[in-house]
């Protein structure tokens, strides 16, 4: 029987070379169309982050014997070259570094052995601190001490960022929320993007609703868009106070997110999903066509994993997406209750089927070490939280200010423009509107592009009248962000969620865009109570693409597949043909059955 970690393997090396095969041919169209041009850089969007702590380790250490020698042309050289080379965004370690292992251990770290880098000490380390900082200001960077501390092994940590020329270069973190009902999603939302903690009846939560009967019932059913923005200098852009006549009228400033993005040198956009199991659908739209970066599953103290918290976990386990738990409501539950529920959670994320290495979160310095590594070294940091006393907030906040941001993932900015549509809007005097993620490629406004496939499987044509980033007008966006585009005389009804654009130029060349009715993939089913043959019908989730499918045949010996069953199953859509593409993962589900794969073929 095929487990899912080597499965999940098989689909990663698929998409890889699905990935390295486009790339090949886009470079091959552009020598051809545009010979004796510069070839754009293989890499783009795929190149990976360096992330060799020896060569860094090394570059440090130089930095601080050119500062600490008065030797600032060296170490301004240095430091410019580090934060090109980490994207305009670098950790700075400065003295002595612990060992990983014990220090995520939460052990005593003064009689730990393996320390590495140069020991300073506490005089060293400060006018290290004053040498960098007025490096800095030539290079135009900004600095924030994340982390100093004395003792026997004197250490600090800055944080060392790049301020955005504009909203356009931003770079943005998408984080998807799920957990059971009533587990604290939305008020925990609440309280990190306004500031103000909640009075324990939920008012941290009510800014976030977007419809009435969300406001009744207190449960979401939607899939509700927040953002947290963070300054060159690592500050939280939070609204303002305005003190009112009497003592309990404060309220808060509004701040759109125009000014959020305006004044943000970094954004955390949160995806707030339902938590109810009849949204289920709706919540596992948003983690597939999100292309979320890290998933926080919300656990309510009081209550444990149960229900809807297992379920959500399991997805996003399938869909290799890293996770953060966070234990919410700690300040209402008794001890003995809280410490039951740290214990469950500990042991299903040790259980054979997560595989994970749980941390609790207990200090800075740990936070530093786990946003950098969590999810390479499959570590699931575990964060105790409280909306009501703030008690483990900032932990939090700082974690979401460290984390890489989305772009530096699987994006193409060398490819052709693929853009695939999430939401769909009217908005008065503007027209439809659309919003969704840049697979591939750079998109401008006054660009024709091809929109669809609509039933017939064909694409119309448009132009791009305005494009917004944040709520904030913009002129261009590159693969990796998430946009709005306004399309030029296009009703709304003619467009609909799992569309993709793609230039006007596209189809006229080699590589044609074309729909997709039938695909072969190859599928694990992760559970099934009885069996599956020919005709049997799931809906299938594969990246913004939401419809049922039909098994038209499979190659497992036995004519039928169960529970751990892995074969190459052929399918089509139902109702219309999609856009699809060789080594997109897929995800379909029907009622508690779900399967997972990947796409291995089109067969037109």
């Amino acid at each position: 029987m095929t487990t899912l970690r080597d499965f999940q393997a098989e689909i990663q090396q698929a998409q890889s070379r699905a990935l390295t095969k486009q790339r090949v041919q886009g470079a091959a169209n552009a020598d051809r169309h545009s010979a004796g041009q510069e070839t754009p850089s293989a890499g783009g969007g795929l190149q990976s982050q360096a992330t060799d702590p020896a060569s860094t380790f090394v570059a440090e250490d130089d930095i601080l014997n050119s500062l600490l020698g008065d030797d600032y042309e060296s170490a301004r050289n240095s430091l410019a070259s580090l934060l090109t080379q980490w994207k305009g965004e670098y950790i700075f370690r400065i003295g002595a570094r612990p060992p990983s292992s014990t220090l995520l251990s939460g052990e005593a770290l003064d009689n730990a052995s393996g320390w590495t880098g140069l020991s300073l000490t506490e005089d060293r380390i400060g006018k290290a601190i004053l040498g960098i900082e007025k490096v800095l200001v030539e290079i135009g960077a900004k600095m924030s001490v994340l982390f100093r501390t004395d003792g026997s092994h004197p250490r600090a940590a800055l944080l060392l960022r790049l301020p955005p020329v504009d909203i356009t270069s931003t770079p943005e973190v998408r984080c998807a929320v799920v957990g059971n009902v009533d587990s604290g999603k939305s008020t925990t939302l609440g309280v990190l993007t306004r500031g103000a903690l909640d009075d324990g009846r939920g008012r941290a939560r009510v800014a976030l609703f977007r419809h009435k009967h969300e406001l009744e019932t207190g449960r979401t059913s939607s899939v509700g868009m927040e953002i947290l923005g963070f300054t060159a200098s690592g500050v939280p852009v939070l609204p303002g106070r305005i003190d009112g006549q009497g003592p309990d009228t404060t309220r808060l400033d509004k701040l759109g997110w125009e000014d959020i993005a305006t004044r943000s040198a970094k954004i955390i956009s949160f995806s707030d999903l339902a938590g109810h199991e009849r949204y289920l659908k709706t919540t596992l739209y948003g983690l597939t066509s999100g292309a979320p970066s890290c998933v926080i599953l919300m656990v309510g103290g009081n209550a444990g994993l149960i229900g809807m918290s297992k379920e959500h976990l399991a997805i996003t386990l399938a869909l290799n997406v890293p996770v953060i738990v966070c234990v919410t409501k700690i300040d209402m539950t008794p001890p003995n209750v809280l410490s039951e529920t740290l214990k469950q959670v500990t042991k299903i994320l040790k259980s054979p089927g997560c595989r994970k290495t749980p941390v609790f979160v207990k200090s800075t310095e740990m936070v530093i070490e786990l946003a950098g590594v969590f999810a390479r070294n499959k570590i699931c940091p575990i964060f105790s939280l409280s909306n009501v006393t703030g008690e483990g907030l900032d932990y939090l906040r700082t974690f979401l200010n460290l984390l890489p941001p989305s772009e530096r993932e699987a994006f193409a900015i060398d490819q052709p423009l693929e853009y695939s549509i999430t939401e769909v809007w009217s908005v008065p005097y503007v027209g439809t509107v659309v919003n969704g993620i840049l697979n591939s490629g750079r998109v401008k406004t006054g660009e024709a592009i091809l929109f669809g496939p609509d039933a017939n499987g064909h694409f119309q044509s448009t132009v791009i009248r305005s494009m917004q980033r944040k709520r904030a007008d913009v002129f261009s966006a590159e693969a990796g962000q998430c946009v709005s585009l306004a399309l030029k005389r296009v009703k709304r009804v003619s467009v609909r969620k799992g569309m993709v654009i793609v230039h006007k130029v596209r189809c006229t060349a080699r590589r044609s865009t074309k729909a997709t009715r039938r695909f072969e993939g190859q599928v694990l089913i992760l559970y099934h109570n009885t069996t599956m043959q020919p005709n049997y019908q799931a809906m299938l989730h594969c990246g913004a693409v939401r419809q049922t499918v039909r098994i038209v045949s499979l190659d497992h010996p036995q004519g039928v597949l169960r529970t751990g069953d892995r074969a190459t199953v052929e399918f089509e859509f139902i109702s219309r043909p999609e856009f699809i593409k060789v080594g997109m993962k897929l995800l379909f589900r029907e009622g508690k059955t779900k399967g997972l794969g990947v796409i291995t073929r089109l067969l037109g």
